[in-house]
């Protein structure tokens, strides 16, 4: 079980410089703003599954609804309700509400779903077998 916790380990530090290449690049507006988008769900996935054994479903539901509720207080102007002028700060929270955002995350979701079905049969939950 413990080659688990690494292999998350090393499919977050290669998707982090994957967003960390995305974002200083500046690469086409599908890469950097969709692209980016479904891979930020990974990431913070992969993130959680280095600490937390199992809950599949759960965890990716949580990154799910986070990433929701991000677009949700964008949606509300958040950013310029608190004033808020750090750009990596802005980076982080987003300012500008994209309803292909939210396709972004469904899609991400539903790759962090088919990804552990496929690369970890054995840890898959009875409830997410299809």
């Amino acid at each position: 079980m413990e080659h688990l916790k690494w292999s998350y380990f090393s499919a977050f530090l290669i998707l982090l410089l994957m967003e960390f290449t995305i974002a200083y690049f500046h690469f086409n507006p599908f890469i950097r703003g969709f692209l980016g988008d479904v891979l930020v769900i990974l990431l913070l996935y992969l993130f959680l599954k280095i600490f937390i054994k199992n809950n599949v479903f759960n965890i990716a539901i949580s990154v799910l609804g986070f990433a929701f509720l991000v677009e949700l207080l964008q949606f509300l102007k958040l950013s310029e309700i608190l004033k808020i002028k750090s750009k990596i700060l802005l980076t982080v929270l987003g300012s500008v509400f994209d309803v292909w955002d939210l396709v972004a995350y469904g899609i991400g979701f539903l790759l962090i779903l088919l990804s552990e079905r496929i690369f970890h049969k054995n840890t898959t939950p009875y409830f997410f077998k299809f």
